[in-house]
């Protein structure tokens, strides 16, 4: 019995210093891989009935178009990163819906903790319905990109310029600026 016993706290010890917690190794940065990002952006007017010390709630500036974007791209090294772009776009004071598919190029000028980055794209506008417009679109940022965890995940702020041809021959045009805040999963 005292036998048995003691091969039971052998192995148990064992087994407790082979799961016992080790220092872990620094885990090597990672630069290229596929990502995951998700975007709101919203263009803004300046109201033109806002009034200084207005009782009406009134704000200077106004929305006037939402975008939310949905991209899955690979990152090739610590400054360039391809990506391809689904996005909604609902522009109210127009009424106008698109639904952009794009091809976005990013390159960060200054890499460091902080990112200076510049980007572009060129794509189509999905006639998705009666309510959707097609045609095409380009599209031209700059911004800033930075951390927001070990895992290399991180928050994106800038402005984007964008600029569609629709209609009947894409004789019609429509250019924003818009503020944009996007979360990348790396």
């Amino acid at each position: 019995m005292k036998q048995v016993r003691l091969f039971l706290i052998l192995v148990l010890s064992t087994f407790h210093l082979g799961f016992a917690q080790q220092p872990e190794a620094p885990k090597p940065e990672k630069t290229s891989g596929i990502f995951y990002k998700f975007s709101l952006a919203t263009s803004l007017t300046i109201n033109g009935d806002y009034t200084i010390g207005n009782d009406e709630e009134e704000t200077f500036f106004e929305s006037s178009a939402l975008f939310v974007n949905n991209t899955v791209g690979y990152q090739f090294d610590k400054r360039t990163s391809i990506g391809l772009n689904f996005e909604y776009n609902w522009h109210s004071k127009q009424g106008l819906h698109f639904f952009p598919a794009y091809l976005s190029l990013q390159h960060n000028v200054i890499a460091k903790d902080t990112n200076l980055f510049i980007r572009g794209g060129y794509g189509t506008l999905l006639g998705m319905g009666k309510s959707f417009e097609k045609g095409n679109m380009y599209k031209l940022g700059i911004g800033f990109q930075g951390d927001i965890d070990d895992k290399n995940n991180s928050i994106l702020i800038g402005l984007d310029f964008t600029r569609k041809r629709f209609g009947y021959k894409t004789l019609e045009g429509l250019s924003s600026v818009t503020i944009f805040l996007e979360f990348m999963l790396f």
